[in-house]
Protein backbone atom coordinates (compact mmCIF):
# COMPACT_ATOMS: atom_id res chain seq x y z
CA UNK A 1 0.00 0.00 0.00
CA UNK A 2 2.74 2.41 0.94
CA UNK A 3 4.66 1.68 -2.27
CA UNK A 4 1.55 2.40 -4.36
CA UNK A 5 1.20 5.86 -2.78
CA UNK A 6 4.72 6.82 -3.94
CA UNK A 7 4.54 5.12 -7.35
CA UNK A 8 1.31 6.82 -8.55
CA UNK A 9 2.65 10.43 -8.42
CA UNK A 10 5.87 9.35 -10.08
CA UNK A 11 3.94 7.67 -12.89
CA UNK A 12 1.72 10.73 -13.33
CA UNK A 13 4.77 12.97 -13.49
CA UNK A 14 6.37 10.78 -16.11
CA UNK A 15 3.16 10.80 -18.14
CA UNK A 16 3.02 14.63 -18.01
CA UNK A 17 6.67 14.92 -19.06
CA UNK A 18 6.24 12.43 -21.87
CA UNK A 19 3.00 14.15 -23.00
CA UNK A 20 4.80 17.51 -23.22
CA UNK A 21 7.19 15.99 -25.71
CA UNK A 22 4.47 15.06 -28.22
CA UNK A 23 1.67 17.52 -27.29
CA UNK A 24 1.58 21.33 -27.49
CA UNK A 25 -1.05 24.00 -26.97
CA UNK A 26 -1.71 26.98 -29.22
CA UNK A 27 -3.57 29.83 -27.47
CA UNK A 28 -5.93 32.37 -29.06
CA UNK A 29 -3.17 35.01 -29.19
CA UNK A 30 -0.50 32.77 -30.73
CA UNK A 31 0.41 31.11 -33.99
CA UNK A 32 3.02 28.40 -34.42
CA UNK A 33 5.57 27.22 -36.95
CA UNK A 34 6.73 23.60 -36.51
CA UNK A 35 10.29 22.93 -37.59
CA UNK A 36 12.11 19.68 -38.05
CA UNK A 37 15.86 19.90 -37.57
CA UNK A 38 15.58 23.67 -38.02
CA UNK A 39 13.61 23.54 -41.28
CA UNK A 40 9.97 24.72 -41.40
CA UNK A 41 7.53 21.84 -41.75
CA UNK A 42 4.05 23.34 -41.15
CA UNK A 43 2.27 26.29 -39.57
CA UNK A 44 -0.62 26.29 -37.09
CA UNK A 45 -2.81 29.40 -36.77
CA UNK A 46 -5.87 27.97 -34.97
CA UNK A 47 -5.98 27.63 -31.20
CA UNK A 48 -6.10 24.11 -29.76
CA UNK A 49 -4.16 21.03 -28.64
CA UNK A 50 -1.84 19.50 -31.22
CA UNK A 51 0.54 16.56 -31.59
CA UNK A 52 4.18 16.69 -32.68
CA UNK A 53 6.97 14.19 -33.09
CA UNK A 54 8.91 14.10 -29.81
CA UNK A 55 12.51 15.38 -29.86
CA UNK A 56 12.41 15.89 -33.64
CA UNK A 57 9.88 18.63 -34.17
CA UNK A 58 10.27 22.01 -32.45
CA UNK A 59 7.48 24.51 -31.71
CA UNK A 60 8.21 28.15 -32.67
CA UNK A 61 5.57 30.49 -31.26
CA UNK A 62 4.73 33.93 -32.69
CA UNK A 63 2.37 36.69 -31.59
CA UNK A 64 -0.96 36.86 -33.42
CA UNK A 65 -2.09 40.21 -31.98
CA UNK A 66 -1.31 43.63 -33.45
CA UNK A 67 2.16 44.85 -32.50
CA UNK A 68 3.63 48.32 -32.13
CA UNK A 69 6.42 50.00 -34.07
CA UNK A 70 7.74 53.37 -32.91
CA UNK A 71 10.65 54.66 -34.95
CA UNK A 72 13.18 57.39 -34.34
CA UNK A 73 12.71 60.87 -35.88
CA UNK A 74 13.93 60.96 -39.48
CA UNK A 75 15.47 64.05 -41.08
CA UNK A 76 13.74 64.58 -44.43
CA UNK A 77 13.77 67.47 -46.95
CA UNK A 78 10.47 68.56 -48.48
CA UNK A 79 10.00 69.39 -52.15
CA UNK A 80 11.04 73.03 -51.49
CA UNK A 81 14.11 71.82 -49.52
CA UNK A 82 12.71 72.58 -46.08
CA UNK A 83 14.36 70.08 -43.73
CA UNK A 84 11.98 68.43 -41.27
CA UNK A 85 12.18 65.89 -38.48
CA UNK A 86 9.36 63.41 -39.05
CA UNK A 87 8.54 61.08 -36.15
CA UNK A 88 6.28 58.19 -37.20
CA UNK A 89 4.61 55.22 -35.54
CA UNK A 90 2.92 52.16 -36.97
CA UNK A 91 0.88 49.09 -36.05
CA UNK A 92 1.63 45.73 -37.61
CA UNK A 93 1.05 42.01 -37.19
CA UNK A 94 2.57 38.75 -38.31
CA UNK A 95 0.30 37.76 -41.20
CA UNK A 96 2.38 34.86 -42.56
CA UNK A 97 4.21 33.10 -39.68
CA UNK A 98 6.04 30.72 -42.03
CA UNK A 99 7.45 33.53 -44.16
CA UNK A 100 8.19 35.56 -41.04
CA UNK A 101 10.12 32.63 -39.58
CA UNK A 102 12.11 32.19 -42.79
CA UNK A 103 12.98 35.87 -43.37
CA UNK A 104 12.79 37.64 -40.01
CA UNK A 105 12.31 35.00 -37.30
CA UNK A 106 12.60 37.37 -34.29
CA UNK A 107 10.56 40.45 -33.38
CA UNK A 108 13.72 42.48 -32.71
CA UNK A 109 14.90 41.85 -36.26
CA UNK A 110 11.38 42.62 -37.52
CA UNK A 111 11.53 46.03 -35.80
CA UNK A 112 14.85 46.78 -37.50
CA UNK A 113 13.40 45.74 -40.88
CA UNK A 114 10.41 48.02 -40.32
CA UNK A 115 12.80 50.88 -39.53
CA UNK A 116 14.22 50.60 -43.02
CA UNK A 117 10.90 49.98 -44.76
CA UNK A 118 8.82 52.70 -43.08
CA UNK A 119 11.51 55.35 -42.83
CA UNK A 120 12.37 54.82 -46.49
CA UNK A 121 8.72 55.21 -47.51
CA UNK A 122 8.37 58.32 -45.32
CA UNK A 123 11.52 59.86 -46.80
CA UNK A 124 10.43 59.21 -50.40
CA UNK A 125 6.90 60.50 -49.90
CA UNK A 126 7.73 63.59 -47.83
CA UNK A 127 10.47 64.69 -50.22
CA UNK A 128 7.91 64.57 -53.07
CA UNK A 129 5.52 67.07 -51.49
CA UNK A 130 5.45 70.66 -50.26
CA UNK A 131 5.71 71.50 -46.58
CA UNK A 132 2.11 72.75 -46.45
CA UNK A 133 0.90 69.37 -47.76
CA UNK A 134 2.79 67.56 -44.98
CA UNK A 135 1.38 69.61 -42.11
CA UNK A 136 -2.17 70.33 -43.32
CA UNK A 137 -4.99 68.23 -44.73
CA UNK A 138 -7.30 70.91 -46.16
CA UNK A 139 -7.49 74.51 -47.37
CA UNK A 140 -9.52 75.52 -44.32
CA UNK A 141 -8.87 79.16 -43.49
CA UNK A 142 -6.60 79.59 -40.48
CA UNK A 143 -7.40 82.02 -37.68
CA UNK A 144 -4.19 84.06 -37.52
CA UNK A 145 -3.16 86.60 -34.90
CA UNK A 146 -2.86 90.22 -36.02
CA UNK A 147 -1.25 90.77 -39.40
CA UNK A 148 0.76 87.53 -39.28
CA UNK A 149 1.13 86.24 -42.82
CA UNK A 150 3.19 83.23 -43.78
CA UNK A 151 4.23 82.10 -47.23
CA UNK A 152 3.28 78.56 -46.26
CA UNK A 153 -0.35 79.40 -45.41
CA UNK A 154 -0.86 81.09 -48.79
CA UNK A 155 -0.22 77.95 -50.86
CA UNK A 156 -3.05 75.78 -52.08
CA UNK A 157 -3.16 72.22 -50.76
CA UNK A 158 -3.65 69.63 -53.48
CA UNK A 159 -2.45 66.57 -51.56
CA UNK A 160 -3.01 66.89 -47.81
CA UNK A 161 -1.34 65.20 -44.87
CA UNK A 162 -3.90 62.38 -44.69
CA UNK A 163 -3.23 61.44 -48.31
CA UNK A 164 0.55 61.62 -47.77
CA UNK A 165 0.26 59.21 -44.83
CA UNK A 166 -1.98 56.90 -46.87
CA UNK A 167 0.61 56.84 -49.66
CA UNK A 168 3.38 56.02 -47.15
CA UNK A 169 1.32 53.04 -45.95
CA UNK A 170 0.58 52.00 -49.52
CA UNK A 171 4.27 52.00 -50.46
CA UNK A 172 5.54 50.35 -47.26
CA UNK A 173 2.96 47.56 -47.09
CA UNK A 174 4.24 45.39 -50.02
CA UNK A 175 7.82 45.51 -48.69
CA UNK A 176 6.63 44.41 -45.23
CA UNK A 177 4.57 41.55 -46.69
CA UNK A 178 7.74 40.08 -48.17
CA UNK A 179 8.80 39.34 -44.59
CA UNK A 180 5.39 37.97 -43.55
CA UNK A 181 4.43 41.22 -41.81
CA UNK A 182 1.24 43.17 -42.48
CA UNK A 183 1.26 46.90 -41.81
CA UNK A 184 -2.11 47.82 -40.33
CA UNK A 185 -1.59 51.56 -39.96
CA UNK A 186 1.06 54.30 -40.16
CA UNK A 187 0.74 57.80 -38.74
CA UNK A 188 2.96 60.86 -38.28
CA UNK A 189 3.36 61.40 -34.56
CA UNK A 190 5.31 64.64 -34.78
CA UNK A 191 6.59 66.92 -37.55
CA UNK A 192 9.05 69.68 -36.77
CA UNK A 193 11.83 71.66 -38.37
CA UNK A 194 15.38 70.52 -37.75
CA UNK A 195 17.17 72.50 -35.02
CA UNK A 196 18.94 74.91 -37.38
CA UNK A 197 15.79 75.73 -39.34
CA UNK A 198 13.73 75.82 -36.14
CA UNK A 199 15.91 78.59 -34.71
CA UNK A 200 15.54 80.59 -37.94
CA UNK A 201 11.75 80.11 -37.87
CA UNK A 202 11.59 81.20 -34.23
CA UNK A 203 13.64 84.30 -35.04
CA UNK A 204 11.32 85.11 -37.93
CA UNK A 205 8.27 84.63 -35.71
CA UNK A 206 9.82 86.86 -33.03
CA UNK A 207 10.58 89.53 -35.64
CA UNK A 208 7.01 89.38 -36.98
CA UNK A 209 5.60 89.65 -33.46
CA UNK A 210 7.88 92.60 -32.76
CA UNK A 211 6.63 94.30 -35.92
CA UNK A 212 3.04 93.74 -34.82
CA UNK A 213 3.88 95.05 -31.33
CA UNK A 214 5.60 98.11 -32.84
CA UNK A 215 2.53 98.77 -34.97
CA UNK A 216 0.25 98.52 -31.93
CA UNK A 217 2.57 100.80 -29.94
CA UNK A 218 2.64 103.32 -32.80
CA UNK A 219 -1.15 103.28 -33.05
CA UNK A 220 -1.37 103.64 -29.28
CA UNK A 221 1.03 106.58 -29.25
CA UNK A 222 -0.97 108.22 -32.06
CA UNK A 223 -4.19 107.80 -30.10
CA UNK A 224 -2.43 109.10 -26.96
CA UNK A 225 -1.23 112.23 -28.83
CA UNK A 226 -4.75 112.75 -30.19
CA UNK A 227 -6.21 112.45 -26.68
CA UNK A 228 -3.55 114.79 -25.27
CA UNK A 229 -4.29 117.31 -28.05
CA UNK A 230 -8.00 117.17 -27.29
CA UNK A 231 -7.19 117.56 -23.59
CA UNK A 232 -5.03 120.64 -24.17
CA UNK A 233 -7.67 122.09 -26.49
CA UNK A 234 -10.41 121.54 -23.88
CA UNK A 235 -8.17 122.94 -21.15
CA UNK A 236 -7.43 126.13 -23.12
CA UNK A 237 -11.12 126.50 -23.98
CA UNK A 238 -12.13 126.11 -20.32
CA UNK A 239 -9.45 128.59 -19.16
CA UNK A 240 -10.41 131.03 -21.90
CA UNK A 241 -14.07 130.86 -20.96
CA UNK A 242 -13.19 131.20 -17.26
CA UNK A 243 -10.93 134.20 -17.96
CA UNK A 244 -13.67 135.80 -20.06
CA UNK A 245 -16.22 135.23 -17.31
CA UNK A 246 -13.79 136.63 -14.68
CA UNK A 247 -13.09 139.70 -16.78
CA UNK A 248 -16.80 140.28 -17.28
CA UNK A 249 -17.41 139.97 -13.53
CA UNK A 250 -14.48 142.28 -12.77
CA UNK A 251 -15.72 144.77 -15.38
CA UNK A 252 -19.20 144.74 -13.88
CA UNK A 253 -17.70 145.16 -10.39
CA UNK A 254 -15.51 148.06 -11.54
CA UNK A 255 -18.49 149.66 -13.23
CA UNK A 256 -20.53 149.35 -10.03
CA UNK A 257 -17.63 150.72 -7.98
CA UNK A 258 -17.21 153.69 -10.32
CA UNK A 259 -20.95 154.33 -10.16
CA UNK A 260 -20.83 154.19 -6.38
CA UNK A 261 -17.87 156.59 -6.33
CA UNK A 262 -19.62 158.86 -8.80
CA UNK A 263 -22.83 158.86 -6.71
CA UNK A 264 -20.82 159.59 -3.58
CA UNK A 265 -18.99 162.44 -5.34
CA UNK A 266 -22.27 163.94 -6.50
CA UNK A 267 -23.81 163.74 -3.01
CA UNK A 268 -20.86 165.26 -1.08
CA UNK A 269 -17.76 166.37 -2.95
CA UNK A 270 -15.90 167.36 0.21
CA UNK A 271 -16.54 164.03 1.93
CA UNK A 272 -15.56 162.13 -1.23
CA UNK A 273 -12.30 164.11 -1.42
CA UNK A 274 -11.69 163.33 2.25
CA UNK A 275 -12.12 159.57 1.76
CA UNK A 276 -9.92 159.46 -1.31
CA UNK A 277 -7.22 161.45 0.51
CA UNK A 278 -7.34 159.03 3.45
CA UNK A 279 -6.95 156.10 1.03
CA UNK A 280 -3.95 157.87 -0.47
CA UNK A 281 -2.47 158.35 3.00
CA UNK A 282 -2.90 154.61 3.68
CA UNK A 283 -1.15 153.69 0.45
CA UNK A 284 1.69 156.26 0.55
CA UNK A 285 2.37 157.05 4.22
CA UNK A 286 3.56 153.78 5.67
CA UNK A 287 6.24 153.07 8.30
CA UNK A 288 9.01 152.77 5.70
CA UNK A 289 7.81 155.73 3.60
CA UNK A 290 9.59 159.07 3.49
CA UNK A 291 7.86 162.08 1.93
CA UNK A 292 8.99 165.71 1.95
CA UNK A 293 6.31 168.33 1.47
CA UNK A 294 5.89 171.93 2.48
CA UNK A 295 3.46 172.86 5.26
CA UNK A 296 1.36 174.66 2.71
CA UNK A 297 0.85 171.51 0.59
CA UNK A 298 -2.71 170.78 -0.33
CA UNK A 299 -1.98 167.05 0.20
CA UNK A 300 -1.69 167.53 3.99
CA UNK A 301 -4.63 169.78 4.47
CA UNK A 302 -6.69 167.15 6.30
CA UNK A 303 -3.85 166.48 8.73
CA UNK A 304 -3.55 170.14 9.68
CA UNK A 305 -7.22 170.96 10.21
CA UNK A 306 -10.45 169.06 10.46
CA UNK A 307 -13.04 169.07 7.75
CA UNK A 308 -15.02 172.24 7.73
CA UNK A 309 -18.49 171.86 8.97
Amino acid sequence: MNKTIFIIPIVLMLLVISASTFLYIVSETEQVVITQFGKPKREVKEAGLYFKTPFIEQVNTFEKRILEWDGNPTEVPTQEKQYLEVDSFARWRIADPLKFFQRARFEDRAQALLDDIINGAVRNEVSSHLLIEIVRSSNRELALFGDFDSEVTQKEIRVGRDQVVARVLEKARPAALEYGMELVDIQFKRIDYIEKVRRAVYEKMIMERKQIAAKFRSEGEGEMMEIMGEKEKDEKQILSEAYKAAQEIMGEADAKAIKIYADAYENDEEFYSFLKTLESYEENLGKSSTIILSTDSEYLKYLKSPIAE
